[in-house]
């Protein structure tokens, strides 16, 4: 019988319960432009701003305005110019800068104040703060460019927006940054967002903007993006690349997840951060850094790191020639030339089922959530092989698994094939999960 949509909202709650509990406490940056503002279905992502809230994540937004400041400035006819993608804010444009970003600023306030009965915000009571928190400084001459009151980061107020989000606040910073000297300057968003991001070592950046120039096709973006893929990307629109440049810089400098979602698509925000196959394109710096697909010069490196653990009766043995043969299947973890971590998925194309197997780490790098980004990494691997189900046989790490979503099973559910290969003696546990 198929599922009900009662049913299908349980599974999915209870499914996104690990995120909930993950995410409580946490800083994350979330950036959208004025186009996103004057988007129809802004008002429903400040109503899904405001269920994160609720669930006690920290929150700082960092709004842009450019469509907004571009219309003030043909309101006011004042000339736009831009050299190497960057716009040159003089005195007549800066007033016009000021008033755009004051009115998107003002309305987004007010979005975030809504707490009308049979709402999705009623009875909110969000409290929002926003101030002179982001310290800025002229971009200056740049190939005999004057860029005027066009300026650049230079730090984040950081203990100030802390103690704002410790009360309870909703942080809202806008693109503009003052000097020491009482100057403003225009700034881009994504480098206040990446800078802020950075600075308050937030546990996530998100970008709402456009995300189509990174669809494989016409229905799925890139689900992943490292920083080599993002220096090999072909020729973008400007603003995609000020967006990827400031979610590189913030990779390089300890951001652990920068997801780049449609800001258009409703419901996006929630979909990336409470599936597990998210909305968008996910940008990590040490997830998934040096983890590859298996080669045969990895054996020996392998070997070494298995051999602890056949010693212990962890794993089961494996000689060099039956690891040569199933070298197709893993999948390592390099550092330095060295292999740190592996795990192999055997497939049983037939029934759509999937054995992760010879799951390691070094224990050198225990406790650094190799284990955790290995375990994700072979999921989206398991997905794009198009298996429903893994499936695990373990004797010391059962509640590792069951800590991952596995659940015990009976030899009996295994694969025909691999029921004839079970080891009665080893009495190895039999823990499933569905994909």
């Amino acid at each position: 019988m198929a599922d009900t949509p009662q049913h299908e909202f349980v599974h999915w709650f209870r499914n996104s319960s690990p995120y909930i509990n993950a995410f409580r406490g946490r800083t994350f940056v979330l950036t959208f432009g004025g186009e996103v503002v004057a988007d129809k279905v802004f008002a429903s992502l400040v109503h899904d701003i405001a269920l994160l809230h609720s669930l006690g994540v920290k929150l700082v937004l960092v709004h842009g305005a450019r469509p907004q400041i571009e219309a003030q400035l043909q309101k006011q006819k004042v000339e736009l110019q831009y050299v190497n993608g960057l716009r040159i804010t003089d005195s007549e444009a800066l007033l016009c800068v000021k008033q755009a970003v004051g009115c998107v600023r003002v309305d987004i306030e007010a979005l975030l104040s809504m707490g009308l009965a049979n709402s999705p915000m009623a009875g909110a009571k969000i409290r929002v703060a926003s101030g002179n928190f982001v310290t800025a400084q002229p971009l200056g001459v740049r190939d005999g460019t004057d860029y005027q009151h066009t300026g650049e980061v230079r730090r984040i107020d950081t203990m100030g927006v802390e103690q704002l989000l410790d009360n309870g606040n909703i942080v809202l910073l806008s693109p503009l940054g003052f000097s020491p000297t009482g100057e403003v300057f225009n700034l881009s968003a994504e480098d206040v967002a990446a800078a802020c991001a950075t600075q308050l070592k937030a546990e996530k950046l998100i970008f709402l903007t456009d995300i189509q120039e990174l669809y494989k096709d016409a229905d799925s973006p890139l689900r992943e993006l490292t920083l080599h893929d993002i220096n090999k990307m072909p020729a973008l629109s400007e603003q995609m690349n000020r967006t990827l440049t400031g979610a590189a810089d913030a990779c390089r400098q300890g951001v652990k997840r920068i997801h780049l979602l449609d800001g258009r698509q409703n419901g996006a925000l929630l979909m990336e951060l409470f599936s597990r196959d998210g909305s968008g394109t996910l940008i990590s710096a040490e997830s998934f850094e040096g983890t590859r697909k298996a080669s045969i010069e990895d054996v020996g490196g392998i070997l070494e790191l298995i051999a602890p653990l056949e010693e212990q009766g962890i794993m089961v043995r494996r000689s060099r020639e039956k690891l040569e043969m199933e070298i197709e299947h893993f999948t390592v973890i390099e550092r330095d030339n060295t292999i740190i971590g592996c795990a192999a998925i055997y497939p049983y194309a037939a029934e759509k089922v999937g054995e992760l197997a010879c799951v390691a780490i070094h224990p050198d790098y225990h406790g650094q959530g190799k284990g955790d980004a290995l375990f994700q990494f072979m999921l989206r691997e398991a997905t794009r092989q198009g298996l429903n189900k893994l499936f695990v046989l373990t004797t010391h790490t059962a509640h590792w698994f069951q800590e991952k979503g596995f659940e015990l099973a009976e030899p009996s559910a295994l694969p025909i094939e691999r029921q004839g290969m079970y080891n009665y003696q080893r009495n190895s546990k039999v823990f499933i999960r569905e994909l």
